[in-house]
């Protein structure tokens, strides 16, 4: 048995809590994950895993031996860059985290071009707007929008990031624009459920003023809010990465454009310096090469 591979099977399984889910992450066989498992418990003399109908779960054994494997895990793929860093080649797999709306927009591109560099580098992107424990789930890097990162992480700031209040030609021609910020109480509001879904602040010069909205419409996700905004759903506040095509293009129009909404910044975070791996700084560099001057 390949006791490497059957750690990572284990630590596959224990994290997503399916066989199914795990088999086609590792893009192996249900009956492969289910062996891997089998003779690792063999291997250890212990019951790893709880099965019931729904879930799988870990038993105290298991809860023991993920904290080994992970260690193990890591220190394998700690050897594999400490030994690529001798022929300059960067080798391994990257864990990266970001924003649906983010990965589709800039970041896909941006690691395609990453690994044409390094063609001995994997990268696996989780796209969720979900806030995940990076050690536990090891996230390697995370691609965050925010106004303040998490303090018990490294933040390099990567890009400014503006908001816009948009909304369909049709929308405005059926229910009017507003003239002012009070005025978005009486229309159709789509709210991010994460950021700023019941209150909205503006700035106009030395002015500042904020708006409570009552949304009917409401997402974890940017660009579903971006698509109910375009099929005519009311007004949103978008992050201009995603917007700007689209208000290019005339479908969507800005809304109270003398008024501004506060800016965020795009992060990179990160849970130690200590620990940075060679792939990680190298990644880290290149992306904040990339967007320095990203103007959206």
């Amino acid at each position: 048995m390949d006791r490497l591979t059957a750690m990572k099977v284990f630590s596959e399984v224990a994290h997503s809590g399916s066989f199914s889910a795990s088999a086609e992450k590792l893009d192996m066989s249900r009956a492969m994950v289910t062996r891997y498992i089998a003779e690792l418990e063999q291997w250890l003399g212990a019951r790893l895993l709880q099965r019931t109908t729904r879930r799988v779960t870990l038993t105290d054994a298991g809860e023991n031996c993920l904290r080994r494997c992970q260690q193990m895990l890591a220190l394998m793929e700690n050897v594999e860059e400490e030994t690529a860093s001798h022929d300059g080649e960067l080798r391994g797999q990257l864990r990266l985290t970001s924003s649906m709306s983010f990965g589709h927009t800039h970041l896909a591109a941006a690691i395609s071009d990453f690994l044409a560099l390094h063609t001995q580098l994997k990268i696996d992107l989780n796209v969720s707007d979900s806030t995940v424990n990076l050690v536990e789930a090891r996230i390697d890097l995370a691609i965050r929008i925010s106004s303040e990162p998490d303090p018990m992480l490294i933040a390099r700031p990567l890009a400014r990031c503006d908001s816009v209040l948009v909304a369909s030609k049709g929308y405005l021609i059926t229910n009017g624009s507003p003239k002012e910020p009070e005025e978005l109480t009486q229309h159709k509001c789509l709210s991010y459920a994460n950021f700023g879904k019941s209150v909205w602040r503006f700035t106009r010069s030395d002015e500042q003023t904020q708006v409570g909205v009552s949304s009917r419409f409401s997402a974890n996700e940017a660009t579903v809010l971006l698509h109910a905004a375009l099929a005519g759903g009311g007004i949103a506040l978008q992050p201009t990465y995603l917007a700007n095509p689209y208000i290019e293009k005339g479908d969507l129009q800005i809304v109270l454009p003398e008024w501004q909404v506060p800016a965020m910044t795009i992060y990179a975070l990160y849970p130690s310096r200590r620990h940075l791996s060679p792939s990680v700084r190298a990644l880290l560099d290149f992306l904040v090469a990339r967007f320095a001057a990203q103007t959206w």
